[in-house]
């Protein structure tokens, strides 16, 4: 009888590009018993790459143990289980390669493929984590050192074929009354239809797999936002005021407290900096510099009051408001152009962030562009909606190209 073996494997980039590793274990089915762990600094290379090459470390080490073994891979990768599955095409030219080479390594039909949880997948992601931090101290990663193999150890069933023993759900987890166990020899048959998951946090449709998650936090207030000044990347970049300051500590609380939050990316402007650093020093979590959702320039406008504008700049003002082609005096970004870049920024990071939940630290315009792109409403739109400092907003984007928005303007964590 063919051995049968599960393949859990990950990978990250602290920067995206930036310094990467990946982490894989290989179990075996039968008792649960972890055979061999893999993983390695690779360098400055991209998110998916290294889930890729955590993917072929993980099979080639199934490989190596028994190559008429059967496998079943589990990854809380949902571009990489889509694409190795054949469900989403792979347009990437890094990507193609390291898939054809994953793909090659066991016959065809020997190797299965499910999506998991990030909080399911943990052995891989620490030992993901820890090849980052070995090569961060300019050592290799050993396998000996590793604490992983202690929190398998911990969590490996000790009696029935097939069966992995039950771990308690992370915090803010809703469980039915009895959750199944999952027997691996079975799941290979189903691996296209994968059992619904408990909801976390931000609440997913369980049909539709997990989708993109952008969770879009507006900055605290600056000096100039009680005034309504136009305040946008080409003025003079104000810092949080005090009271800017206490917002950006509750939405911290806030977020927090809800979690399910992987990954922190900010505007350039140091509005929304102050803001993610008081987020990610909450949740233990670095920032990455975005600069696709930096605010509008608004040109000759920036630090003038709309009243001040129309005195000044009529004309300017009422073509802009008419047209979202038109430009702020002075050469500004019109709202086309800011919409043009948030598309573009948009579909960068869901390939990025596929199943993913990502906090957006960011402004008023692209956080209303996100949502007027998510509903297919017209571009005046973004005149008809209000957006208050600090609050919060969600828009989810699911593997069939459709989007939902979760959540608009909630300011609820402000309150005393």
């Amino acid at each position: 009888m063919a051995r049968e073996f599960i393949v859990e494997a990950d990978g990250g980039s602290r920067g995206n590009p930036g310094p990467a590793g990946y982490g894989a274990v290989v179990v075996d089915a039968a008792t649960g018993e972890t055979l061999t762990e893999a993983a390695e600094y690779l360098g400055v290379v991209t998110n998916n790459v290294a889930e890729y090459r955590g993917l072929l470390a993980g099979l080639r080490a199934a490989h190596d143990l028994d190559p008429a073994a059967t496998v079943h891979v589990r990854m809380d990768s949902k571009l990489v289980i889509e694409q190795m599955s054949g469900r989403w095409k792979i347009k990437h030219p890094d990507l193609k390669p390291l898939a054809t080479e994953a793909s090659r390594v066991f016959p065809p039909g020997q190797v299965t493929y499910e999506w998991i949880p990030r909080a399911e997948n943990k052995h891989a992601d620490r030992l993901a984590n820890e090849a980052m931090d070995a090569g961060k101290r300019g050592e290799q990663w050993s396998a000996s050192g590793s604490a992983a193999e202690f929190d398998a150890r911990a969590t490996a069933p000790r009696k029935g074929r097939g069966e992995l023993r039950d771990k308690p759900p992370p915090a803010g987890t809703v469980t039915t009354a009895e959750t199944p166990r999952v027997d691996f020899r079975a799941a290979r048959n189903v691996a296209t239809a994968p059992v619904p998951r408990p909801t976390v946090g931000w609440a997913s449709s369980p049909d539709m797999g997990a989708p993109a998650t952008f969770v879009l936090l507006r900055h605290g207030e600056t000096p100039l936002t009680p005034q309504k000044r136009f305040s946008g990347s080409g003025g003079t970049d104000p810092e949080l005021s005090p009271v800017g300051l206490e917002q950006a500590q509750r939405a911290a609380v806030a977020l927090a407290r809800r979690g399910t939050i992987e990954t922190i990316l900010a505007s350039p402007l140091t509005r929304t900096r102050q803001t993610a650093a008081a987020v990610a020093e909450r949740l233990g979590l670095g920032v990455t510099i975005e600069e696709g959702i930096k605010e509008t320039d608004f040109g000759a406008w920036e630090g003038l009051t709309f009243g001040e504008v129309r005195e000044r700049y009529p004309d300017d003002l009422t073509a802009w408001l008419a047209d979202p082609s038109a430009h702020p005096t002075g050469g500004g970004e019109s709202f086309a152009e800011t919409a043009t870049r948030i598309a573009a920024t948009r579909d960068k990071l869901i390939a990025a962030y596929a199943g993913r939940t990502v906090l957006l630290v960011t402004h008023v315009t692209p956080i209303k562009t996100f949502v007027q792109l998510a509903l297919g409403a017209p571009l005046q739109s973004l005149f008809r909606m209000e957006l208050s400092a600090a609050s919060l907003s969600a828009v989810a984007y699911y593997a069939d190209g459709n989007a939902s928005v979760r959540l608009f303007n909630d300011t609820s964590h402000l309150r005393p």
